[in-house]
């Protein structure tokens, strides 16, 4: 592909209602379909932030059923575009937890991609005490699909402290991040881990962030980005619902990679 390909990333402040959050998001897609966006990514987590840990047990849906998994499918197919469902909970194997899933669906609204995160967050300072492995099982597979202008990698959160992930992606020329980043971690580490993803891989990454105060009293660090293959920030939402908008360049992916080729110098 020789033309820019247009994506944009959703940021969402979600809440413990479905039904609120499927009108958010539909919202919002359809302003960045509005602005030309080609693929659209959702935030993780953003069907449902419930009032605690355990209230997505509830919502876990079975493979290839349920009113989430309908949403998105009918959302693509209305607008035409690639749609990244940043995570819905999906029955898992272990009573009591859920997979932490994210799906992709094509412009017909069939479904491409499926991946299960694999890296779960745990983070105790103080009062906060985050972890996820008490209500989620672990994904155990990477996973990638091909869009018109190259591989898309597929991560979530927690994921994007583990480069080795990424290298086991293979040649991207885009690396999705669907994120509910705690304020204290986010502060710390968000920007620094997006743009070395980027950088160490040579190619574009689309951040979707949950941002902003939540109903359950949580904070999240918001600060949905797109990034280059060089490392600059293209586009950036510090807090609050909108979305962050960009172009996939080729040209751009050719000549970061053909003026610094360090993924053909790799020795390990």
């Amino acid at each position: 592909m020789t033309q820019a390909f247009r994506v944009a990333a959703i940021q969402m402040v979600s809440t413990p209602e479905v039904e609120q959050n499927f009108e958010s998001a539909a919202r919002l897609v359809g302003q960045a379909v509005g602005q030309g966006a080609r693929l659209v990514l959702l935030p993780e987590y953003w069907p449902i932030m419930g009032m605690h840990e355990r209230d997505k047990l509830g919502h876990a849906e079975s493979d290839q059923a349920g009113r989430i998994q309908e949403f998105m499918a009918a959302l693509a197919r209305r607008h035409g575009i690639w749609l990244i469902g940043g995570t819905l909970p999906m029955a898992a194997a272990t009573d009591g937890k859920v997979l932490n899933t994210s799906l992709v669906y094509d412009p017909q609204g069939q479904r491409v991609a499926r991946y299960d995160k694999i890296h779960l967050f745990s983070f105790v300072r103080g009062e906060e005490n985050y972890d996820e492995a008490r209500t989620i099982e672990y994904g155990n597979e990477v996973k990638t699909f091909e869009a018109p202008f190259g591989r898309v990698g597929l991560s979530v959160c927690y994921d994007l402290r583990f480069p080795e992930l990424y290298r086991a992606m293979g040649d991207c020329a885009l690396i999705v991040m669907p994120a509910a980043f705690t304020y204290t971690t986010g502060n710390a580490h968000w920007e620094t881990l997006l743009r070395a993803r980027a950088i160490e891989n040579q190619c574009y990454l689309l951040a979707s962030a949950q941002g902003g105060k939540h109903v359950n009293g949580r904070r999240t660090w918001g600060h949905s980005m797109l990034v280059d293959p060089w490392g600059e920030i293209i586009s950036v939402l510090p807090e609050g619902e909108g979305l962050v908008i960009g172009d996939i360049d080729p040209h751009r992916l050719q000549y970061v990679r053909e003026s610094l080729p360090a993924l053909r110098h790799r020795k390990l």
